[in-house]
């Protein structure tokens, strides 16, 4: 791709050269300055030029001057780029992107150790900036095909999976570091600092780094089990590859002892536990079926794993607020940050497949006690009215009472005295279906509001059993709390609206109560399947949504 747009860069600028030469020979004569020349020539081969709108925005903010070739050598900013990319270790050695770096800075260089005409360095001058953009393009955008990714997104939609990611654009100006930098900025510096800080996005990289260095030596061996599962004391040539497999990763520890080397001996049941538990795994000590598989992914699976969530964090919601409450899908888990600390931390349910969470950001602005729950229109349908066909008073004995409209004064109706079959599939549904406050409500006694035309929020829940699974994708799209008091508590730490212990009263009985925050709250959901947790450990958990699959289509390979 880059050799194609070489050639025709080539071309243009060898036909703009030969025509200003011809037309300002006093000029040359005249020794006028180098840069004048190279802003001729980048101008006037720009006018020519229809392909590259990144060539054409990055020089017209430059004003047209040259940003790597000098007369007499390289810019500051060309070394600080090419010092940039030879220092990016999660770079593949072998990739395109590092070997066009290699061959374009070595080229770059040999322009100046040898006579060069002033032509050859215009071409090297468009090909160093190609480059940046690549680079840029890798650093900070990342290689997922977003426009493809939304493509199959509104495709579920159309198989009725109601679905979103909401994405935050990047705030890279990549014109602007290089303008800055020709008026003295440090490139590299800036570059840098442009690069993600939030979810622990450096240390990710630096995992990256280190699982290429183990792709380097030679990865780790399939493990195979003799009898197809291993239980803790049991003996099985597989032990071997097995305790090899978690000394390369740092479960095990290399040191600890070993006198008997087939002997699924306790201290490797321990770093079983440990892989387990970082892969989302009930840590039972058990190599089944499911703890067999994720041992046996390569380490280069891991690698496009790991690369494939540092891509989906450069689109992430990149603010840094006082307090942050984080959710990971795939992790089904909260995290509540205060200045980027972690200060609480619970299980939480979210969407099923067929009702997955909406990636999405917003603040909670409100609390309520004591519920009541609007029931979603797409739940009367699917769920509720096939139930009143068969007894019209089956919502009764679960709270739930329906209202003919939704203002103030709407009065409950006898719901034996509707024909629900016609609103089955209809557009539209006059009625409102509301579950009272009380244990028995979906909504549990607390409800966190963060408004959002995905009607999601955070909740307590009746169901509490389900938070003893590992895996805990189970709601309709909102989130369920495994600690809601204990969240509320957090609130109340520093919320001057909110009083813990008048709220503890209030939600022994059945009251409503609506409690609006003076601080707001920053909110994200996120779907990360590779992330480094709090204390410094990279986990990896299973693609519930199978959106890494749907991404990894039309993943760009650097």
């Amino acid at each position: 791709m880059m050799q194609r747009r070489i050639r025709t860069i080539r071309v243009w600028v060898l036909t703009v050269c030969a025509i200003l030469y011809l037309q300002a020979v006093p000029a040359w004569a005249n020794q006028v300055a180098f840069e004048e020349h190279a802003t001729d020539v980048i101008f006037n081969s720009l006018q020519a030029q229809k392909t590259s709108r990144f060539l054409k925005s990055f020089y017209k903010r430059l004003l047209f001057l040259p940003a790597w070739m000098h007369e007499k050598g390289l810019s500051a900013p060309a070394e600080s780029l090419f010092e940039t990319i030879r220092n990016d270790r999660t770079l593949d050695p072998d990739g395109s992107l590092s070997f066009s770096a290699r061959t374009i800075e070595e080229e770059a260089r040999s322009l100046y150790a040898h006579e060069s005409d002033f032509l050859r360095k215009m071409e090297m001058e468009f090909k160093i900036s190609l480059l940046y953009e690549d680079y840029v393009h890798y650093a900070y955008f990342g290689g997922i095909n977003w426009g493809a990714f939304q493509a199959r997104i509104a495709n579920l939609k159309v198989n009725d999976v109601s679905t979103e990611w909401v994405l935050h654009r990047p705030q890279v100006d990549p014109a602007g570091m290089v303008e800055a930098a020709l008026l003295g900025a440090d490139l590299g510096e800036m570059m840098r600092k442009a690069k993600p800080k939030a979810y622990h996005y450096e240390q990710l990289q630096e995992a990256l780094r280190r699982y290429m260095q183990i792709a380097k030596e030679g990865g780790w061996r399939r493990i195979s089990l003799e009898k197809g599962k291993l239980k803790p004391g049991m003996r099985d040539e597989g032990v071997v590859s097995l305790r090899e497999r978690l000394r390369i990763t740092g479960e095990y520890d290399a040191d600890a002892p070993t006198d008997d080397p087939s002997l699924y001996d306790e201290t490797l049941v321990d770093a079983l536990k440990r892989f387990q538990k970082r892969n989302g795994l009930s840590p039972d000590g058990v190599v089944g079926p499911a703890t067999l598989r994720a041992l046996n992914k390569t380490v280069y699976e891991r690698i496009k794993i790991i690369r494939l969530n540092l891509d989906r964090i450069k689109w992430l919601n990149q603010r840094s607020p006082h307090r942050h409450i984080i959710i990971n899908i795939p992790f089904f888990t909260l995290y509540f940050e205060e200045d980027g600390k972690l200060i609480q931390k619970m299980k939480v349910i979210t969407g099923r497949a067929n009702h997955p969470t909406p990636i999405f950001s917003d603040e909670v602005e409100m609390i309520v006690l004591n519920p009541y729950w609007n029931v979603p229109k797409s739940i009367i349908q699917k769920e509720m009215i096939p139930k009143l066909l068969r007894d019209p008073y089956a919502l009764r004995r679960k709270g739930i009472e329906i209202f003919r409209g939704w203002g103030a004064n709407a009065k409950p109706i006898d719901p034996a005295s509707v024909d629900w079959a016609q609103y089955r599939y209809s557009k539209t549904v006059p009625f409102r279906f509301a579950q009272l406050p009380g244990r028995r409500n979906a909504l549990g006694k607390v409800k966190f509001l963060f408004p959002n035309r995905f009607s999601v929020y955070m909740h307590d829940t009746p169901t509490k059993p389900l938070f003893k699974r590992t895996k805990r994708a189970f709601s309709h799209g909102c989130i369920r709390l495994e600690k809601p008091r204990e969240l509320l508590r957090t609130f109340a730490s520093f919320e001057p609206e909110i009083d813990f212990e008048k709220s503890q009263k209030t939600l022994k009985g059945k009251k409503s109560v609506h409690m609006k925050l003076s601080q707001k709250v920053p909110v994200d959901i996120v779907y990360l399947t590779a992330w480094v947790d709090y204390d410094g450990v990279l986990q990896f958990r299973d693609d519930i949504y199978r959106y890494d699959k749907m991404q990894l289509k039309s993943y760009k390979e650097w």
